[in-house]
Protein backbone atom coordinates (compact mmCIF):
# COMPACT_ATOMS: atom_id res chain seq x y z
CA UNK A 1 0.00 0.00 0.00
CA UNK A 2 0.72 3.28 -0.84
CA UNK A 3 2.23 5.45 2.20
CA UNK A 4 0.21 8.49 0.98
CA UNK A 5 -2.70 6.98 2.99
CA UNK A 6 -0.41 7.26 6.36
CA UNK A 7 0.99 10.17 5.29
CA UNK A 8 -2.33 11.77 5.33
CA UNK A 9 -3.28 10.34 9.04
CA UNK A 10 0.03 12.02 10.34
CA UNK A 11 -0.87 15.18 8.79
CA UNK A 12 -4.48 14.79 9.95
CA UNK A 13 -3.01 14.38 13.65
CA UNK A 14 -0.39 17.56 13.16
CA UNK A 15 -3.38 19.78 11.43
CA UNK A 16 -6.62 18.68 12.56
CA UNK A 17 -7.29 19.81 8.86
CA UNK A 18 -8.02 17.67 5.63
CA UNK A 19 -9.48 19.20 2.17
CA UNK A 20 -12.82 17.14 0.70
CA UNK A 21 -10.68 15.44 -1.48
CA UNK A 22 -8.46 14.31 1.00
CA UNK A 23 -11.23 13.18 3.29
CA UNK A 24 -13.07 10.72 0.55
CA UNK A 25 -9.13 9.26 -0.24
CA UNK A 26 -8.95 8.55 3.75
CA UNK A 27 -12.52 6.84 3.53
CA UNK A 28 -11.81 4.95 0.57
CA UNK A 29 -8.36 3.84 1.86
CA UNK A 30 -9.76 1.89 4.45
CA UNK A 31 -8.53 -1.54 4.75
CA UNK A 32 -7.50 -3.74 7.96
CA UNK A 33 -4.26 -1.83 7.98
CA UNK A 34 -4.78 1.72 7.66
CA UNK A 35 -7.43 1.04 10.29
CA UNK A 36 -5.21 -0.49 12.84
CA UNK A 37 -2.82 2.33 11.84
CA UNK A 38 -5.36 4.98 13.05
CA UNK A 39 -6.85 3.24 15.70
CA UNK A 40 -3.08 2.96 17.34
CA UNK A 41 -2.71 7.03 16.54
CA UNK A 42 -6.07 7.76 17.64
CA UNK A 43 -6.12 5.72 21.31
CA UNK A 44 -2.47 7.39 21.90
CA UNK A 45 -4.28 10.45 21.50
CA UNK A 46 -7.53 9.89 23.42
CA UNK A 47 -5.08 8.22 26.60
CA UNK A 48 -3.07 11.82 26.52
CA UNK A 49 -6.45 13.54 27.04
CA UNK A 50 -8.66 11.27 28.81
CA UNK A 51 -6.15 8.25 29.58
CA UNK A 52 -7.84 5.06 30.46
CA UNK A 53 -10.97 6.49 31.51
CA UNK A 54 -14.42 5.70 29.95
CA UNK A 55 -17.60 8.10 30.89
CA UNK A 56 -20.81 6.61 31.55
CA UNK A 57 -24.28 8.26 30.92
CA UNK A 58 -27.45 6.63 31.86
CA UNK A 59 -29.47 6.72 29.16
CA UNK A 60 -33.30 7.27 29.81
CA UNK A 61 -36.21 6.35 26.40
CA UNK A 62 -38.69 9.12 27.47
CA UNK A 63 -40.79 7.92 24.69
CA UNK A 64 -41.23 6.35 21.20
CA UNK A 65 -44.03 8.60 20.11
CA UNK A 66 -42.47 10.62 17.08
CA UNK A 67 -44.37 13.02 14.56
CA UNK A 68 -41.44 12.51 12.19
CA UNK A 69 -41.16 9.71 9.45
CA UNK A 70 -37.98 9.34 8.81
CA UNK A 71 -37.47 6.75 6.58
CA UNK A 72 -34.63 4.64 8.61
CA UNK A 73 -36.16 4.47 12.07
CA UNK A 74 -38.49 2.14 14.03
CA UNK A 75 -40.47 4.20 15.48
CA UNK A 76 -41.70 6.70 12.61
CA UNK A 77 -44.82 8.08 13.12
CA UNK A 78 -46.29 5.55 10.22
CA UNK A 79 -45.02 2.51 11.81
CA UNK A 80 -48.39 0.86 12.61
CA UNK A 81 -46.87 -1.80 14.52
CA UNK A 82 -45.01 0.08 17.07
CA UNK A 83 -46.10 -0.03 20.63
CA UNK A 84 -46.42 3.03 21.82
CA UNK A 85 -45.28 4.57 24.73
CA UNK A 86 -44.19 7.79 27.32
CA UNK A 87 -42.71 8.28 29.81
CA UNK A 88 -43.92 10.39 32.84
CA UNK A 89 -42.25 13.11 34.81
CA UNK A 90 -41.77 11.00 38.00
CA UNK A 91 -41.05 7.78 36.04
CA UNK A 92 -38.26 9.68 34.40
CA UNK A 93 -36.54 10.90 38.06
CA UNK A 94 -37.12 7.00 39.41
CA UNK A 95 -34.68 6.14 36.60
CA UNK A 96 -32.70 8.72 37.49
CA UNK A 97 -32.69 8.08 41.01
CA UNK A 98 -31.99 4.62 40.62
CA UNK A 99 -29.00 5.56 38.06
CA UNK A 100 -27.69 8.15 41.04
CA UNK A 101 -27.39 5.16 43.31
CA UNK A 102 -25.44 3.56 40.65
CA UNK A 103 -23.03 5.79 40.08
CA UNK A 104 -24.05 8.20 37.37
CA UNK A 105 -23.80 11.58 36.99
CA UNK A 106 -24.84 12.78 33.68
CA UNK A 107 -28.46 11.69 32.37
CA UNK A 108 -29.25 11.69 28.76
CA UNK A 109 -33.51 12.23 27.92
CA UNK A 110 -33.78 10.54 24.36
CA UNK A 111 -36.60 9.92 22.86
CA UNK A 112 -39.37 10.88 19.60
CA UNK A 113 -40.12 14.19 18.58
CA UNK A 114 -43.02 13.64 20.83
CA UNK A 115 -45.47 17.16 21.43
CA UNK A 116 -46.34 15.91 24.73
CA UNK A 117 -43.11 17.29 25.88
CA UNK A 118 -43.94 20.79 25.81
CA UNK A 119 -41.37 23.52 27.30
CA UNK A 120 -42.89 23.51 30.14
CA UNK A 121 -43.28 20.09 30.74
CA UNK A 122 -39.52 19.51 29.72
CA UNK A 123 -37.98 22.40 31.69
CA UNK A 124 -40.02 21.02 34.92
CA UNK A 125 -38.00 17.50 34.23
CA UNK A 126 -34.65 19.03 33.62
CA UNK A 127 -35.39 21.53 36.38
CA UNK A 128 -36.13 18.73 38.90
CA UNK A 129 -33.25 16.70 38.15
CA UNK A 130 -30.51 19.42 38.51
CA UNK A 131 -32.32 20.11 41.82
CA UNK A 132 -31.95 16.47 43.30
CA UNK A 133 -28.63 15.96 41.70
CA UNK A 134 -26.41 19.41 41.91
CA UNK A 135 -23.35 17.57 40.85
CA UNK A 136 -24.77 15.81 37.37
CA UNK A 137 -25.18 16.85 33.97
CA UNK A 138 -28.36 16.34 31.48
CA UNK A 139 -28.26 15.80 28.38
CA UNK A 140 -31.36 15.96 25.85
CA UNK A 141 -31.50 14.00 22.33
CA UNK A 142 -34.96 15.22 21.51
CA UNK A 143 -34.82 16.27 17.71
CA UNK A 144 -35.58 19.57 16.15
CA UNK A 145 -37.24 22.51 18.39
CA UNK A 146 -37.22 26.22 18.15
CA UNK A 147 -34.68 29.07 19.48
CA UNK A 148 -36.69 29.71 21.95
CA UNK A 149 -37.19 26.31 23.04
CA UNK A 150 -33.67 25.55 23.23
CA UNK A 151 -32.71 28.54 25.38
CA UNK A 152 -35.96 27.76 27.88
CA UNK A 153 -34.17 23.89 27.93
CA UNK A 154 -31.05 25.40 28.19
CA UNK A 155 -31.84 27.90 30.98
CA UNK A 156 -33.34 25.07 32.57
CA UNK A 157 -30.04 23.47 33.44
CA UNK A 158 -29.77 21.63 30.55
CA UNK A 159 -26.11 20.81 29.89
CA UNK A 160 -25.85 19.60 26.67
CA UNK A 161 -27.81 18.49 23.41
CA UNK A 162 -27.15 15.87 21.22
CA UNK A 163 -28.49 16.02 17.31
CA UNK A 164 -27.55 13.90 15.00
CA UNK A 165 -26.77 15.94 11.62
CA UNK A 166 -27.33 12.07 9.48
CA UNK A 167 -25.70 13.27 6.72
CA UNK A 168 -23.53 16.77 5.47
CA UNK A 169 -25.45 15.83 1.86
CA UNK A 170 -28.60 17.95 1.58
CA UNK A 171 -29.58 15.34 -1.70
CA UNK A 172 -29.07 12.22 0.85
CA UNK A 173 -30.74 14.23 3.62
CA UNK A 174 -33.99 13.93 1.43
CA UNK A 175 -33.50 10.21 0.31
CA UNK A 176 -33.67 9.38 4.22
CA UNK A 177 -36.22 11.73 5.48
CA UNK A 178 -39.77 12.71 4.05
CA UNK A 179 -40.25 15.77 2.26
CA UNK A 180 -41.72 17.55 4.97
CA UNK A 181 -37.97 17.35 7.16
CA UNK A 182 -35.19 19.98 5.92
CA UNK A 183 -31.65 19.50 5.95
CA UNK A 184 -31.24 23.23 6.03
CA UNK A 185 -32.78 23.17 9.48
CA UNK A 186 -31.59 20.66 10.54
CA UNK A 187 -28.23 22.73 10.74
CA UNK A 188 -29.30 25.62 11.93
CA UNK A 189 -30.95 23.56 14.97
CA UNK A 190 -27.31 22.41 15.04
CA UNK A 191 -25.77 26.66 15.01
CA UNK A 192 -28.62 27.74 17.40
CA UNK A 193 -27.48 25.00 19.97
CA UNK A 194 -24.14 26.15 20.03
CA UNK A 195 -24.94 30.13 19.83
CA UNK A 196 -26.74 29.63 23.36
CA UNK A 197 -24.20 27.73 24.96
CA UNK A 198 -24.91 23.71 25.24
CA UNK A 199 -22.43 21.30 24.66
CA UNK A 200 -23.01 20.22 21.33
CA UNK A 201 -23.39 16.85 20.07
CA UNK A 202 -23.69 15.91 15.83
CA UNK A 203 -23.13 12.40 14.34
CA UNK A 204 -24.12 10.26 11.44
CA UNK A 205 -25.27 6.77 10.39
CA UNK A 206 -22.17 4.34 8.88
CA UNK A 207 -23.44 2.74 6.11
CA UNK A 208 -27.01 3.92 5.83
CA UNK A 209 -29.04 3.50 2.17
CA UNK A 210 -27.52 5.16 -0.57
CA UNK A 211 -24.71 6.35 1.19
CA UNK A 212 -21.17 7.17 -0.87
CA UNK A 213 -17.44 7.61 0.43
CA UNK A 214 -18.25 11.71 -0.83
CA UNK A 215 -21.16 11.28 1.76
CA UNK A 216 -18.94 10.00 4.54
CA UNK A 217 -16.11 12.41 3.21
CA UNK A 218 -18.66 15.58 3.52
CA UNK A 219 -19.73 14.60 7.10
CA UNK A 220 -16.38 14.33 8.27
CA UNK A 221 -15.29 17.64 6.62
CA UNK A 222 -18.80 19.19 8.39
CA UNK A 223 -16.92 17.68 11.69
CA UNK A 224 -13.95 19.08 11.19
CA UNK A 225 -15.61 22.32 10.50
CA UNK A 226 -18.44 22.60 13.04
CA UNK A 227 -15.93 21.23 15.85
CA UNK A 228 -18.72 19.55 17.83
CA UNK A 229 -18.17 18.76 21.57
CA UNK A 230 -19.79 14.91 21.04
CA UNK A 231 -20.60 13.15 17.94
CA UNK A 232 -22.23 10.09 17.93
CA UNK A 233 -21.84 7.78 14.85
CA UNK A 234 -23.00 4.21 14.67
CA UNK A 235 -23.78 1.51 11.56
CA UNK A 236 -27.10 1.63 10.03
CA UNK A 237 -29.16 -1.32 11.39
CA UNK A 238 -32.47 -1.90 8.96
CA UNK A 239 -35.61 -2.10 11.23
CA UNK A 240 -38.48 -4.83 9.82
CA UNK A 241 -41.38 -2.23 9.65
CA UNK A 242 -39.50 0.82 7.36
CA UNK A 243 -39.08 1.11 3.64
CA UNK A 244 -35.34 0.32 4.05
CA UNK A 245 -36.16 -3.24 6.13
CA UNK A 246 -34.25 -4.82 2.84
CA UNK A 247 -30.98 -2.74 2.74
CA UNK A 248 -27.66 -3.82 4.58
CA UNK A 249 -26.57 -3.11 7.89
CA UNK A 250 -23.33 -0.65 7.95
CA UNK A 251 -19.81 -2.40 8.83
CA UNK A 252 -18.78 -2.32 12.39
CA UNK A 253 -15.21 -2.22 11.15
CA UNK A 254 -15.85 0.67 9.07
CA UNK A 255 -17.61 2.60 11.72
CA UNK A 256 -14.37 1.60 14.18
CA UNK A 257 -12.34 3.60 11.45
CA UNK A 258 -14.01 6.55 11.46
CA UNK A 259 -14.28 6.63 15.01
CA UNK A 260 -10.45 6.37 14.87
CA UNK A 261 -10.54 9.38 12.15
CA UNK A 262 -12.88 11.31 14.11
CA UNK A 263 -10.83 11.50 17.41
CA UNK A 264 -7.26 12.07 15.24
CA UNK A 265 -9.03 15.29 14.29
CA UNK A 266 -10.73 16.23 17.55
CA UNK A 267 -8.40 14.56 20.54
CA UNK A 268 -10.62 15.88 23.29
CA UNK A 269 -13.84 15.44 21.91
CA UNK A 270 -16.73 13.04 23.43
CA UNK A 271 -17.07 10.16 21.64
CA UNK A 272 -19.36 6.91 22.32
CA UNK A 273 -19.27 3.80 21.48
CA UNK A 274 -22.69 3.04 20.60
CA UNK A 275 -25.48 0.18 21.57
CA UNK A 276 -25.65 0.21 17.72
CA UNK A 277 -21.70 -1.17 17.14
CA UNK A 278 -22.51 -3.20 20.09
CA UNK A 279 -25.63 -4.81 18.03
CA UNK A 280 -23.33 -5.47 14.98
CA UNK A 281 -20.95 -6.62 16.56
CA UNK A 282 -20.68 -8.68 19.69
CA UNK A 283 -17.62 -7.05 21.13
CA UNK A 284 -18.55 -3.71 19.10
CA UNK A 285 -18.33 -1.28 22.02
CA UNK A 286 -14.69 -2.40 23.10
CA UNK A 287 -13.57 -2.17 19.40
CA UNK A 288 -15.11 1.53 19.64
CA UNK A 289 -13.38 2.11 22.94
CA UNK A 290 -10.14 0.45 21.59
CA UNK A 291 -10.54 2.52 18.27
CA UNK A 292 -10.58 6.10 19.79
CA UNK A 293 -14.00 5.63 21.75
CA UNK A 294 -14.34 7.35 25.10
CA UNK A 295 -18.27 6.79 26.48
CA UNK A 296 -20.62 4.33 26.77
CA UNK A 297 -24.00 4.94 27.79
CA UNK A 298 -26.23 1.83 29.50
CA UNK A 299 -29.45 1.74 29.83
CA UNK A 300 -31.55 3.00 32.53
CA UNK A 301 -35.15 3.01 31.21
CA UNK A 302 -37.45 0.29 32.64
CA UNK A 303 -37.46 -3.22 31.42
CA UNK A 304 -41.04 -2.94 30.70
CA UNK A 305 -40.37 -0.29 27.61
CA UNK A 306 -36.97 -1.11 26.49
CA UNK A 307 -38.05 -3.08 23.40
CA UNK A 308 -40.77 -0.82 22.64
CA UNK A 309 -38.03 1.52 22.32
CA UNK A 310 -36.64 -0.05 18.71
CA UNK A 311 -35.10 2.20 16.33
CA UNK A 312 -33.62 -0.59 14.26
CA UNK A 313 -33.72 -4.63 15.03
CA UNK A 314 -32.11 -6.69 17.67
CA UNK A 315 -31.20 -3.94 19.82
CA UNK A 316 -29.03 -5.27 22.72
CA UNK A 317 -29.62 -4.96 26.35
CA UNK A 318 -33.48 -4.68 26.26
CA UNK A 319 -33.87 -7.10 29.49
CA UNK A 320 -31.35 -6.40 31.81
CA UNK A 321 -32.17 -4.13 34.93
CA UNK A 322 -29.46 -1.23 34.85
CA UNK A 323 -27.43 -2.36 37.72
CA UNK A 324 -26.81 -5.66 36.20
CA UNK A 325 -26.08 -4.06 32.56
CA UNK A 326 -23.56 -1.63 34.48
CA UNK A 327 -21.98 -4.67 35.97
CA UNK A 328 -21.46 -6.52 32.99
CA UNK A 329 -20.36 -3.80 30.92
CA UNK A 330 -17.67 -3.05 34.04
CA UNK A 331 -15.99 -6.40 33.99
CA UNK A 332 -16.09 -6.29 29.88
CA UNK A 333 -14.40 -2.53 29.84
CA UNK A 334 -12.11 -3.56 32.49
CA UNK A 335 -10.82 -6.75 30.26
CA UNK A 336 -10.32 -4.29 27.31
CA UNK A 337 -7.96 -2.26 29.44
CA UNK A 338 -9.86 0.54 30.65
CA UNK A 339 -12.29 2.00 33.49
CA UNK A 340 -15.44 3.43 34.48
CA UNK A 341 -15.33 6.69 36.23
CA UNK A 342 -18.16 8.20 38.25
CA UNK A 343 -17.75 11.51 36.35
CA UNK A 344 -20.21 14.09 34.83
CA UNK A 345 -17.54 13.32 32.19
CA UNK A 346 -17.48 17.12 30.09
CA UNK A 347 -15.18 17.72 27.58
CA UNK A 348 -11.37 18.67 28.21
CA UNK A 349 -10.59 21.90 26.88
CA UNK A 350 -7.01 21.61 27.74
CA UNK A 351 -4.87 19.76 25.59
CA UNK A 352 -1.77 20.30 25.58
CA UNK A 353 0.78 18.16 23.69
CA UNK A 354 -1.87 16.39 21.74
Amino acid sequence: MSTDFYQLIDRLADTRHLSLREWETLVDSFNADIASYAANKALTLRKAVYGNDVYIRGLVEISNICKNDCLYCGIRHSNRNCDRYRLSSDQILDCCKVGYSLGFRTFVLQGGEDPYYTDDVLCGIVSSIKSAYVDCAVTLSLGERSYNSYKRLFDAGADRYLLRHETANEEHYKQLHPENMSYRSRMECLKTLRKIGFQVGCGMMVGSPYQTSKDLAKDLKFIQEFSPDMCGIGPFIPHSDTPFKDFPAGSAEITCYLLSLIRILKPNILLPATTALGTVDAFGREKGLLAGANVLMPNLSPTSVRKKYSLYNNKICTGEEAAECLRCLSERIKKAGFHIVQSRGDIITATKGV
